[in-house]
């Protein structure tokens, strides 16, 4: 099987909640691993394929992308890149060295990875993963992290707390 192109690419829509073992393991919910098995396949035809995990540029979580939108970041890290060219014609290496963290995961058919350390211990995630599409990628928090964050979308905090009700889990 080939890579999925960028204008192939699913989008990420949905949300959903999952426990995070002792190891850092999660499913992703059905709700996006779908999309994500779709734009990610493992070149043997098998059930799985990879994720990439990377700290949110803003915001005290991770995002979490297939493959294939590894070229639209690079891109657009590579115009940002540009744009902060000075007077001098030096431009700021931090941009890509702030962005360009994403680690490679492989996840199996279920859904289930494991999700980097130092990522992971940087969003706060601990028992439970909170996972919300926003169509290029998924971010995912620690929902009690994601209810206490100020400026983030009624909606999204909503759909926290009710999949945290759902699965019994106290915020």
């Amino acid at each position: 099987m080939c890579e999925v192109g960028v204008s192939e690419r699913g989008l990420y829509q949905g949300s959903g909640i999952g426990l995070v073992d002792d190891k850092g393991r999660v499913a992703i919910p059905n709700a996006l691993r779908s999309t994500l098995a779709q734009n990610a396949p493992r070149p043997d035809g098998k059930d799985g394929g990879t994720i990439i995990i990377a700290v949110h540029e803003t915001e005290r979580c991770l995002i979490a992308y297939d493959p294939g939108y590894v070229a639209v970041l690079k891109k657009e890290l590579d115009a940002r890149t540009e744009m902060s060219r000075g007077p001098d014609g030096r431009i700021d290496y931090n941009i890509k060295r702030d962005l360009a963290n994403g680690e490679a995961v492989p996840f199996d058919g279920s859904g289930r990875f494991i999700m980097p350390g130092f990522p992971r211990f940087h969003a706060g995630i601990t028992a439970h993963a909170f996972f919300w599409g926003t169509f290029d990628y998924i971010e995912i928090w620690d929902p009690k992290t994601l209810v206490e964050t100020p400026g983030l979308p009624a909606k999204m905090i909503s759909a926290a707390r009710f999949h945290c009700h759902e699965k019994g889990i106290a915020l």
